[in-house]
């Protein structure tokens, strides 16, 4: 059989192996049901594969299983009920072997994981959520995360990852804002490609890389009034320029998988678009891997798009349009082929789709490899290596948005420190959506941390919960304020949680400690369909705030949240406000390495936070055409786009372009000197912005297109140089064809998007003598 010659091309051994299998075998190689019910755990840790599974076998296999690792409430996979990496390496065998055993071709099955910010599977390292990674600046950084998530995936099995997330956020109400990085194309862009590097690597036949899987497309982010999977009204141009732009990157950087997006575009649903999955993302842009739709993406057609009568219908136009696999749905096991009898869809649509998953097993390695080593699993996943990198990841996530009277870095000797707020020692709160349930031992808390920087029995550090994220008891106030009166500096750890209920009970909010009720209390505020109509904080966590800063002592905020928070009542008030958004297992000792000044802050803001919810949309890359002000406020964010401080200071000077007329083809430079002015080492994120002064079309009133992260010891000077290309400069004119236009435009570097100097650059129209 010449589909089990690895000598010959891959092409070669798809096309064979398609020859041979029925019709049922090539939709079974289409769906992909959900993982986690393929196996049952013995009492003695050994699997076996489930009725269900074997069922799904003999109806023509299965081509891909969604999450088989994956443990949380959803799954109803337990700590106790779960695999240990090395019990998950072998139960994937155990599939594996029994797939590949009991179908008539021997056809490995692709495991498909979600790994947005680690693995989804017990043991696992828990990395900072996306959103912090964006505030890192740091590609390098997000490459080694990547690779991390990759081999700690693939040592258990899995070859596919359902991540990155790449939409653009447009409204931060959006429960979603956490898995992004950023409201920026560009920047989101720049992350993509270096996600492309990290999961994939050099070739996809290794143990240690995965297939990537773009998601969603497209304009997910977009969404009507920040709703998951609202409409998306939108023009093609802007479409082009904004929301495609990170995706055509990955594509470019050679992105294997594509994931369709719940939401329509004008009228038209992301999984049965076909300008979207063909025209576009193959015929335009080359797109050589496959695609899949998102949960039950295809049903909505029938039910919620309502665009398609019976099932029949909507897997016709998903097929026909481009979708290759779907996930954790049975609408193709059921409705292919009765589609194919009534002449809805023909064979070759069938087998174009079967080509293209059949395709990426052979380049994954997985029929010479279909199995894995149950020791190597049990040696990467959540090693000493991962567990400093989510640390080295947090720690440069966090954002200093203010710090009055240089309240910070702490003392660490002679200063009693009350530590309190409702996410102060709750170790979910701070991991984030798509999380695995967690040992304690396993997640510092930011009480940990300080306690483990003062040491446990120095008597400096007092803590209290306060209050919880939601609800209105004021019980644990009093107990705060005692804890604050004896303090000489007051850590509140406030913000928000997508912790989904672990089943950990609650606490009794005037110890601390937990207690165990027949009614769990569930904070989730934010995560995948928790959207908001306000920014500001639930519950009464502004009441406690305002309570203990009535004592007249220095007060420092620690947010840890999914979206921006939007009270400017203690962006008045307090001394200091940390922004660390979900910053993974490693948490707590990064912010502490903060608070005390072990690490300088260097993260920088990539969505802008508003003063109130009514003046969204205020990301930073709008029209001139926007307007002034409302009559309550003007429509400045509190925080701008780029925004961070650090413990010191640094000073640019001599911005330039060389040389600053140039033909639409040409490259200048744009120059700048930064010094570090402070008394200590700091890193800056360097920013470069562009305006188009005027064009064929409105532009955003600026754009990042270039941003460097460099080091700098005190009195240092670092000339930092940016290339400007046509990439750079170019529009999507309204024939959606990018062009570089004549013209003259300004070049802005600084510290953040609101805060900059700038020079100019003149384009000469074509065939002029530069």
């Amino acid at each position: 059989m010449d589909y089990k010659d690895a000598s010959l091309p891959i092409q070669e051994r798809v096309q064979d192996l398609i020859g041979r299998m029925t019709t049922a075998e090539k939709i079974g190689q289409l769906i992909q049901p959900m993982g986690w019910k393929t196996y049952d755990k013995a009492a003695d840790g050994t699997v076996q594969v489930t009725e269900e599974f074997k069922a799904d076998m003999e109806q023509g296999g299965v081509g891909s299983l969604y999450g088989v690792l994956r443990a949380d409430p959803w799954t109803e996979v337990t700590l106790e009920t779960g695999l240990t990496p090395r019990q998950g390496a072998v139960a994937t065998n155990v599939i594996q072997q029994y797939a590949m055993e009991h179908s008539r071709l021997g056809i490995p099955i692709l495991f498909g994981e979600e790994c947005s910010h680690g693995h989804m599977a017990i043991g696992a390292t828990v990395f900072p959520v996306p959103l912090t990674v964006g505030s890192t600046w740091n590609m390098e950084l997000y490459r080694k995360m990547c690779e991390a998530i990759a081999v700690e995936t693939r040592s258990q099995g899995g070859a596919a990852t359902y991540s990155p997330v790449l939409d653009v956020v447009r409204d931060p109400r959006w429960g979603r804002t956490e898995e992004c990085f950023a409201e920026d194309p560009y920047l989101i862009g720049e992350f993509a490609v270096e996600a492309m590097k990290g999961l994939q690597g050099e070739r996809l036949d290794s143990n240690r890389t995965i297939v990537a899987t773009l998601k969603h497309f497209a304009a997910y982010g977009s969404s009507e009034g920040g709703r998951n999977a609202a409409p998306v009204h939108m023009g093609l141009r802007e479409l082009h320029e904004i929301d495609l732009l990170p995706f055509k990157k990955a594509v470019e950087a050679g992105a294997c998988s594509v994931m369709t997006a719940y939401n329509e575009i004008d009228g038209v649903p992301c999984t049965s678009s076909t300008y979207l999955l063909n025209d576009l993302l193959r015929e335009q842009w080359g797109f050589d891997g496959f695609v899949i739709t998102d949960f039950g993406a295809i049903q909505m057609l029938v039910h919620g798009h309502n665009t398609a009568e019976n099932g029949e219908q909507a897997v016709a136009q998903s097929l026909q349009a481009g979708v290759d696999m779907e996930m954790s749905g049975y609408m193709y096991r059921k409705h292919l082929g009765q589609a194919l009898e009534q002449g809805l869809i023909v064979e070759k649509d069938l087998d174009l789709a079967v080509w293209r998953v059949l395709e990426m097993k052979f380049r994954l390695g997985l029929f010479e490899q279909p199995f894995v080593d149950p020791e190597f699993a049990k040696q990467v996943i959540g090693c000493e290596d991962h567990i400093q990198l989510a640390r080295e990841v947090a720690q440069e996530g966090i954002v200093l948005l203010k710090n009055e009277g240089n309240t910070l870095p702490l003392a660490k000797t002679g200063t009693k420190l009350a530590v309190i707020g409702p996410n102060a020692n709750h170790i979910y709160n701070q991991l984030g959506d798509y999380t695995s349930p967690q040992p304690r031992e396993q997640i510092v808390t930011v009480l940990d941390g300080i306690t483990r920087k003062l040491g446990a029995d120095s008597g400096q550090v007092l803590y209290a919960p306060g209050c919880r994220i939601k609800g209105d008891s004021k019980e644990g106030f009093a107990q705060a304020l005692a804890c604050a009166e004896q303090a000489d500096v007051i850590v509140m750890v406030m913000g928000g949680s997508s912790a989904r209920d672990f089943g950990e009970g609650t606490i009794d909010l005037r110890t601390g400690a937990s207690v165990v009720t027949d009614d769990p209390w569930n904070d989730m505020e934010c995560g995948e369909g928790i959207d908001r109509a306000s920014l500001n904080l639930m519950g009464v966590q502004l009441e406690l705030v305002q309570e203990v800063h009535k004592l007249g002592k220095p007060v420092i905020v620690v947010y840890i949240n999914g979206r921006p928070i939007a009270e400017p009542w203690i962006d008045e008030h307090v001394h200091a406000i940390v922004e660390a958004w979900y910053p993974g297992q490693e948490g707590g000792n990064a912010i502490a390495d903060i608070l005390f000044g072990d690490v300088n802050p260097s993260g920088r803001l990539t969505v802008s936070i508003p003063k109130h919810v009514g003046q969204l949309p205020v990301y930073y890359h709008a029209k001139r055409t926007r307007g002034k002000r409302y009559l309550e406020m003007d429509l400045a964010p509190q925080y701008p786009f780029g925004y961070g401080l650090s413990y010191t200071e640094f000073k640019y000077e001599n911005v330039r372009v060389i040389p600053d007329v140039i033909g639409p083809e040409d490259e200048a430079q744009v120059m700048v000197e930064v010094t570090n002015t402070g008394a200590v080492a700091g890193s800056e994120v360097v920013q470069l912005y562009i305006t188009d002064v005027s064009a064929s079309v409105t532009r955003a009133e600026m754009s990042l297109k270039g941003f460097r992260k460099i080091h700098l010891e005190p009195g240092q000077t670092h000339t930092v140089t940016f290339p400007v290309q046509k990439e750079h400069l170019a529009l999507i004119d309204s024939r959606l064809q990018s062009v570089v236009e004549p013209g003259e435009f300004r070049l802005m570097v600084g510290r953040n998007s609101a805060d900059w100097t700038a020079c100019s650059l003149h384009i000469q129209k074509v065939g002029v003598e530069v």
